[in-house]
């Protein structure tokens, strides 16, 4: 509590009574007051009306003054001839060339002001005007407000200024990741008329370009929910090791490590250090921290954009929106081009179908026509033997129709392959063939046979894998989509048994949902063959990866065109 002697009435008497209740502060004049009010914090002041006026005066000024250096931002007062008349402790860190750029907006304010109405008769109608500036390398805002006298004259304008440098660069980065977003999704013809395989590729390196130069993101890995198996596949991998890419993932929120839980929940996650988060599992080697995101698709989860890094706590909150932003456009980029391949399919079916469907009448006019001739053509040996050739493709024709409608389960040009004989190439080779289609597995099996190869059939990837267990191979063909394993794994499983051994995937129109072409290609995949795919397509594709093209070894006969060539004798 405290008591201000006055100059008409002696507060001593009151201090006397109120001391064994309270601890009274009794000060004589005006001036030691303040000071104490300054100093302490009271809960009671009793004066004199007349001496409690200017107490109030100067405290309320203390306060003011107390709030205007306390601040975070700049606050200054610029009179008519544009010098700053009042400005407080942040205003007077800021650099003089801010200073005097503040002070230059002030002016260009007091005469938008000023140009608004004049007289202003009432100050509150008079909106604020926002500025912004730069100086040398940071960013400043500036709120200008007119102090308006009795006749309506802008006399002084008041600024409030803050550093605007952070914000503005945090909307620079979403800018520049929401631009990279766009280059990810957008499809003009060139890349809309690629092979599902290179597409994908495209898309690839990109995200792993803006990885990289956009987010600083050097080691990462993107992992695709597969809807039936609930498994997170890696699709992309850069900088991570392969022990930690091999290990099995599933959405679900516990026992899966974080990838496994932000695809479960839908919720970024962040390991500020490996070594005590109990979620965390195998990563880059050394790692210390992880940012892990959803990819996420409006409601939807396709899979988890997951970054590592050496040091621990090196990813913060901005660095997680930064990733959610970019995780959203990576979502979309793939879910366009798996749209593309679903598109393809179905659009060529639809084609197949109206083809077989429009030459069927003509076809069966053409053999009508045809019979018809060779009844005409009794005793004409060789008018008959033409006409019967019409047939003959007729039916062919039908036939090739019919492979063609049959689609991913069909094989064409078989026929031709009647009269094969033996290649050296293959013979005494072991090739492996895995496809849940019979039709398939069994059609390539017979002619690699007809060719001298020895061959092992299997109905899905759990076979395969446990045959490349059992026995050596010298050539592996595989579906991409398979029960119990994919391309990817089986080529996994092949190059663990022989580094050097070749493996060709197959794939209905380039259908691909675990992206294992892009993964397998990185790692030495030998090729791709889209179905239907021709027989003779097929065994080029095999014989080239049988028997690699070595280096041409110089002939020890032939001259050495390097040396000059000796005189006749």
């Amino acid at each position: 509590m405290l008591l201000l002697d006055g100059k008409y009435t002696h507060i001593s008497a009151v201090a006397q009574a109120l001391s064994p209740f309270f601890q009274v502060d009794v000060f004589n004049n005006t001036e030691e007051a303040m000071a104490a009010l300054r100093r302490e914090s009271y809960h009671v002041v009793l004066s004199d009306v007349g001496d409690f006026l200017p107490l109030e005066r100067d405290l309320v000024g203390q306060k003011a003054s107390l709030v205007l250096n306390t601040i975070g931002e700049g606050v200054c007062i610029v009179d008519s001839d544009g010098h700053c008349a009042w400005s407080n402790t942040r205003m007077r860190k800021f650099t003089a060339a801010v200073s005097e750029k503040v002070c230059q907006i002030c002016n260009q304010a007091r005469a938008v002001f000023t140009r608004q109405s004049s007289p202003i008769t009432d100050q509150s109608l008079t909106r604020s005007k926002k500025y912004t500036f730069q100086v040398e390398s940071r960013y400043y805002e500036a709120i200008t407000s007119p102090v308006i006298d009795g006749e309506g004259n802008v006399i002084q304008i008041v600024a409030v200024v803050w550093d605007a440098t952070s914000s503005r660069r945090l909307q620079q980065k979403i800018d520049a990741i929401d631009q990279s977003g766009r280059e990810l999704a957008r499809l003009d013809a060139e890349i809309v008329m690629k092979a599902p395989a290179e597409r994908l590729k495209i898309i690839r390196e990109k995200i792993i370009k803006f990885s990289k130069d956009l987010m600083h993101f050097d080691h990462f890995s993107i992992r695709l929910l597969d809807k039936k198996s609930n498994k997170l596949e890696v699709v992309i991998a850069e900088g991570l090791p392969s022990e930690a890419l091999d290990i099995d993932l599933y959405a679900q929120p516990e026992g899966n490590g974080i990838s496994g839980y932000v695809a479960s929940t839908g919720r970024s996650y962040i390991c500020h250090d490996t070594e005590k988060d109990p979620r965390y599992v195998l990563g880059l080697n050394h790692a210390k921290s992880s940012l892990t995101t959803p990819l996420r698709l409006y409601d939807k989860i396709l899979g988890v954009y997951n970054v590592e890094s050496s040091e621990v706590g090196a990813f913060t909150e901005d660095d997680r929106q930064f990733a959610e932003i970019f995780g959203q456009h990576i979502a979309m980029a793939l879910n366009i081009l798996d749209l593309l391949v679903v598109e393809r399919y179905t659009a060529r079916g639809q084609i197949t179908d109206n083809v077989v469907q429009e030459m069927a009448q003509p076809l069966n006019d053409i053999v009508t026509e045809a019979q018809t001739l060779m009844e005409e053509y009794i005793g004409d040996d060789s008018m008959r033997k033409r006409l019967y050739n019409i047939v003959e493709h007729v039916e062919t024709i039908r036939q090739s129709l019919r492979t063609v409608k049959a689609g991913p389960k069909a094989v064409l040009g078989c026929e031709a392959m009647d009269t094969a004989v033996t290649d050296p190439r293959l013979c005494d080779k072991h090739i492996l063939i895995a496809d849940d289609e019979q039709n398939i597995r069994q059609t390539i099996a017979d002619i690699l046979r007809k060719l001298g190869a020895k061959c092992s059939v299997c109905k899905d990837g759990f076979e395969a894998v446990n045959l490349l267990n059992q026995e050596k191979f010298h050539l592996v063909i595989s579906d991409i989509k398979m029960p119990y394993r994919n391309g990817y794994e089986i080529f996994a499983a092949a190059r663990r048994c022989d580094e050097h051994l070749p493996v060709i995937l197959m794939t209905g129109f380039g259908y691909d949902p675990h992206h294992s072409i892009v993964r397998a290609s990185q790692e030495g995949l030998a090729s791709v063959m889209f179905k239907p795919f021709k027989i003779e397509d097929m065994l080029v594709e095999v014989r080239k990866a049988l028997c690699p093209e070595e280096p041409k070894v110089p002939d020890a006969k032939a001259p050495d065109a390097s040396k000059p060539a000796e005189p006749a004798k």
